[in-house]
């Protein structure tokens, strides 16, 4: 089908293009009484010539549109810039080390250092000590492609040993070593199968507790990401011979499982989730009577005893519908960071040796204005006595960071600890038991929408909090004003949203500006307040930023999550629509200025808005999105969200889902947003083919010019859902920006 020209000052007004060709085929599915249309169905399959094809087609139009953008190499320099103030990690002592991950400009990810102990009094690696930082694990060097990222690592309690997880191309699919860390060596072979294992090491080093998912052979096909297992496992002996943790209903398919022991070795913790539901399984056992455990030569190679660890006790089930982070602390009790009774959280306590929810006892309880994050001991300087510990708690007020403390003895208050701003941490950890030189201080990583990762560093004594590292990098930040606004959406309630305006600009305060909107609204995942080099190459250009706390996310609690999915999904795009109206109804922008972006679950965002209000955006840009969401547990890690959005295998959660899906709402002769969507062919968790049968919707139904509403689909391979190199985010940067910039009239300098 030919296009008619005409002239936007996008692209060339004599340019004129179709869109590759997509077969609509006539795929009806019949579904509890109700025939659901799928045309484009034969692009769900990757290795099909005629997919190849199409996608290849694709990507040549879509790097010609994209090539031919106006202000790319401002862009890319002024991004750049941006992501050149690198990042730095909050440590994690063990046995005197400190453990900290850094990112120097230039390099493509962070490292993993080590100091040794005896270093300058304000632990920054850098004093006159004896001590010395060394690099630990550099995945660049491993990798100089950047295609090898490190997923997790975890240092056993006297800090001699190292377990770590590398992904290769994005796919997710970690494996697990072990290295001595004096001396940098592989101490066994490496362990397959780890995809979001925790690793909970005993005493001594020669033993640890981790998650291992079950060998492709053992399960159905197709089944091969839903099977997961707790082992034991002894340093050097081989993975299969590894003693089998195990407990009543401890292993249920699609279930997610950590692990924690106390530190003394003798409580081993085990928690599940199925799937992302929000509620908690946790088991307990006593693997050694009080006095008795001892530390394990981990210069040793031999089995124990295969039956050694006890059976698992239940302390909750899925039934019990509650959520819970549970660890004993230094102070022998069971501490229980729980939604039981408390939507926003609270922490209890119990007597591990009867953990059931009628013993436990209120430490500290629910901040109806605030949610609870997290929790940390605090040891304060001088004493070894856990009578005198201190907790602090990590809370977000509309999500914004506060830090306060409280005597764990009898969760009395105690005070605030002083953070830099508004803002957000991310990380917030005290020296472990065994490094009573660092007692009583706190080390905060610290951000804010202008303000990249740094480290800050708390002292108990005198009540004081000191920048300790600032970002490695200095960048130039655009002078920029920043606010959080609270509108009402559809239904009445109150949601906020934080704004970055160029200096000068605000509400009312000077011209409408084009605008990029952005949110999550999934999970219970909170989107906070956090230095985001996208956003500020967009506010440098002259455009506002604004990032909503939309219903669905943790911002407000686990209610707010609850509002926000299954049946009640709807609400989080009321949300983003009732945010681009308050932008306009402000004089912030307008819907012909007005850009809204969004990944995984915020793609589903952003393609749900685009089809209930496509006059309401002039562009998207969807990353790795959910989008048929008849069929999205069909593929990849789908079928482990059914929690969160229903399943089309039932007839009343089949209508949620169809009330919105925005496949399935496409509508041929509706002029659409000019919309880009990125795609990563390694993604595991979020399947391609979303987006592929969305575009060739999209591309067939829209009625808009495709010079000034184009529909492109830009595709990576040996990258996927999650992590990647420095210079894949600045391309990938690069192209969204100056797609939206295009369409919305930003021009970038």
């Amino acid at each position: 089908m030919t296009r008619p020209v005409a002239s936007t000052g996008v692209a060339d007004p004599r340019t004129v293009f179709d869109y590759p060709p997509a077969q609509r085929e006539d795929v009806v599915e019949l579904r509890h009484g109700q025939h659901i249309s799928d045309p484009y169905r034969w692009l769900e399959d990757p290795d099909a010539t005629s997919t190849q094809d199409w996608s290849r087609a694709q990507d040549e139009l879509t790097r010609a549109r994209l090539d031919a953008l106006p202000g790319r190499r401002w862009l890319a320099d002024r991004l750049s810039a941006l992501l050149s103030a690198g990042s730095v990690g909050t440590p994690l002592w063990r046995a005197g080390r400190r453990f900290a991950t850094r990112r120097e400009p230039g390099q493509e990810h962070a490292v993993l250092y080590v100091t040794e102990p005896g270093d300058s009094a304000d632990g920054t690696g850098t004093g006159t000590g004896t001590g010395t930082e060394r690099v630990l694990m550099d995945p660049s060097a491993l990798d100089p492609t950047g295609r090898t990222t490190l997923d997790a690592w975890t240092p056993d309690l006297e800090g001699r040993r190292l377990a770590y997880q590398l992904s290769r191309g994005g796919d997710e699919q970690s494996v697990l070593y072990v290295l001595d860390v004096s001396t940098g060596e592989l101490v066994q072979p490496p362990i397959d199968r780890c995809r979001y294992s925790s690793v909970a090491w005993l005493p001594g080093g020669a033993e640890f507790i981790y998650v291992r998912m079950v060998a492709a052979d053992e399960v159905p096909d197709g089944e091969q990401a839903f099977h997961r297992r707790v082992w034991r496992h002894r340093i050097g002996a081989d993975p299969d011979t590894d003693e089998l943790i195990d407990g009543p209903g401890l292993y249920v398919d699609h279930t997610y499982y950590g692990a924690k022991i106390s530190r003394d070795g003798r409580w081993l913790l085990v928690s599940g989730s199925v799937g992302t539901a929000r509620r908690t399984s946790l088991w307990i056992t006593e693997l050694s009577e009080p006095g008795t455990t001892e530390l394990n030569d981990p210069g040793s190679t031999e089995l124990g005893d295969p039956d050694s660890t006890p059976a698992l006790t239940p302390v909750l089930t899925q039934a019990d519908d509650v959520r819970a982070n549970a660890w004993v602390e230094r102070d022998g009790r069971l501490y229980l960071h729980t939604t039981d009774r408390a939507e926003r959280w609270r922490l209890a306590v119990a007597d591990p040796r009867e953990p059931g929810r009628e013993h436990w006892r209120e430490l500290v309880a629910e901040d109806l204005d605030a949610v609870l994050k997290g929790v940390r001991w605090l040891q304060p300087a001088g004493t070894t006595d856990p009578a005198e510990g201190v907790l602090v708690l990590a809370k977000a007020r509309h999500a914004v960071a506060e830090l306060a403390m409280y005597r764990a003895s009898d969760g009395a208050p105690l005070g605030e600890v002083p953070l830099p701003g508004t803002g957000s941490l991310t990380g917030w950890r005290a020296a472990d038991r065994d490094t009573p030189a660092r007692y009583g201080q706190l080390w905060i990583g610290w951000t804010d929408l202008l303000t990249p990762t740094e480290l800050h560093r708390f002292d108990l004594r005198t009540g004081q909090t000191v920048l300790e590292r600032p970002a490695p990098g200095r960048v130039d930040v655009p002078a920029s004003r920043t606010e959080q606004r609270e509108f009402r959406s559809a239904d009445g309630t109150t949601v906020r949203m934080f704004v970055i305006s160029p200096a000068g600009a605000g509400a009312g305060a000077d011209r409408a500006r084009p605008t990029l909107l952005t949110g999550y609204g999934g999970f219970g995942q909170t989107r906070a307040p956090a230095y985001r080099s996208s956003a500020l190459a967009w506010v440098a250009a002259g455009g506002v930023y604004a990032l909503v706390s939309l219903r669905g996310g943790g911002e407000e609690g686990e209610g707010w999550h609850r509002a926000g999915m299954r049946e009640h999904k709807q609400n989080g795009f009321d949300d983003l629509h009732a945010a681009a109206d308050a932008l306009v109804a402000a004089g912030t922008t307008s819907y012909d200025q007005l850009a809204i972006q969004g990944g995984s679950n915020g793609g589903l965002l952003v393609g749900a808005a685009l089809t209930q209000r496509p006059h309401a955006y002039r562009a998207v840009v969807c990353s790795a999105p959910l989008l048929d969401m008849v069929r999205y547990e069909q593929f990849a890690l789908g079928r482990t969200w059914n929690h969160e959005y229903g399943t089309a295998d039932d007839p009343t959660e089949l209508a949620w889902l169809l009330s919105y899906s925005p496949y399935h709402h496409v509508r041929p002769g509706t002029e659409y947003p000019a919309v880009l969507f990125t795609v990563f062919d390694s993604d595991t968790r979020v399947d391609p083919a979303h987006a592929r049968k969305m575009c060739a919707a999209l591309q067939y139904g829209t009625s808009g010019d495709p010079t000034s509403r184009p529909i492109l689909l830009r595709r990576e391979t040996d990258v996927g859902h999650g992590a990647r190199s420095v210079s894949r985010t600045l391309a990938l940067g690069v192209d969204q920006i100056a797609f939206l910039a295009a369409h919305t009239g930003l021009v970038l300098p």
